[in-house]
């Protein structure tokens, strides 16, 4: 079966007072219709700029992809014009951003809001079926008294009823592929396992693919079938998610993971934490950009390293991984 996304060494330049520096670099992972591939790691790490790169919404001037590909049904997202770009978006691959109240038009009602994707990429659809389908979704998202709230602005709803209008809107046209990038972060455990549970359900309705994007490792053992953990810019390890969480093989991944909360600890435990902070793009080191937090470091570490094979489908960045997987 051929993949529905393969990115390929991508890599992601930001230009500051300060010089140009490389957010993203040399990251690769493959998606197929279907999947949930989780992108995990600290706030910085450059998981949404991969998103937003593939669908060509980094902030210009500053932002600019500088090499890799990203073939996507057999065309590369990275090549595209502004005028295939928009027949992608949204009507091919869909993104639900993290915080709804700035993601929504505030001086427009939802059924205004969400009625504007069908005139975008249904125009063939008359005002009465945009109205429709626009109800229909919303029903499908499970927004009660659907008819009322399409007259409703996003103040007068709450946070987790504007995240199901962020997903309405953006499954309206029944993309291939979701981005979700930390849909759940503003909202309580109770709504947020509601849209965990809404995402899967839909997904396994619609077959289509999806990246979420999280710093959540409970979540990512709920929703997602692949995970890439991201650190400083760099892919750190890569596996199937149980693979992941029952023999996570870089020091990163294992300091992730011990810093759960867990049930099965003594009551009041000390919660574990990985020493020092993620540097700064001025800061980022040539070799491995981990070496300054981790206890496996050694001179080797002044190298950049190479991907190493843990098993099938669990790849890692790591000289020392063997050590660590021990």
């Amino acid at each position: 079966m051929n993949p529905l996304l393969k990115v390929d060494n991508l890599a992601v330049s930001f230009t500051t007072e300060a010089g140009s520096f490389r957010v993203v670099d040399d990251v690769s992972f493959t998606l197929y219709a279907g999947q949930t591939l989780g992108l995990v790691g600290e706030s910085g790490c450059g998981k949404s700029v991969t998103a937003l790169s593939l669908l060509g919404l980094l902030p210009k001037p500053a932002g600019k992809v500088v090499a890799g590909q990203a073939f996507f049904q057999d065309q590369d997202l990275l090549t595209l014009t502004a005028k295939q770009r928009y027949q992608v978006r949204g009507n091919q691959i869909a993104m639900i951003f993290q915080e709804p109240m700035t993601a929504l038009n505030p001086v427009h009602t939802i059924g205004r809001q969400l009625m504007e994707v069908y005139q975008l990429h249904r125009p063939q659809m008359s005002k009465r079926e945009q109205q429709a389908a626009a109800l229909e979704m919303l029903q499908q998202v499970g927004i009660p008294e659907a008819n009322a709230r399409l007259k409703a602005y996003p103040h007068q709803l709450s946070g987790g009823m504007r995240q199901r209008v962020m997903i309405a809107m953006a499954l309206a046209c029944e993309p291939d592929l979701l981005i979700c990038d930390e849909p759940t972060t503003a909202l309580d455990v109770t709504i947020q396992a509601q849209i965990l549970h809404l995402i899967k359900a839909l997904q396994q309705k619609n077959g289509m693919a999806v990246i979420f994007i999280t710093h959540d490792l409970g979540v990512v053992a709920q929703i997602c079938d692949q995970v890439l953990v991201m650190y400083a810019g760099r892919s750190v390890e890569q596996a199937p998610v149980i693979s992941l969480y029952e023999a996570p093989s870089h020091p990163y991944t294992q300091g992730l993971l011990a810093s759960i909360a867990r049930l099965d600890r003594v009551s009041k435990t000390q919660l574990a934490t990985i020493p020092g902070q993620v540097p700064s793009l001025e800061e980022q080191r040539v070799g491995c950009r981990f070496a300054n937090r981790c206890q496996y470091r050694s001179d080797i570490c002044e190298q950049q390293p190479e991907v190493e094979q843990v098993a099938e489908l669990h790849t890692v960045w790591c000289h020392h991984w063997q050590e660590c997987a021990s």
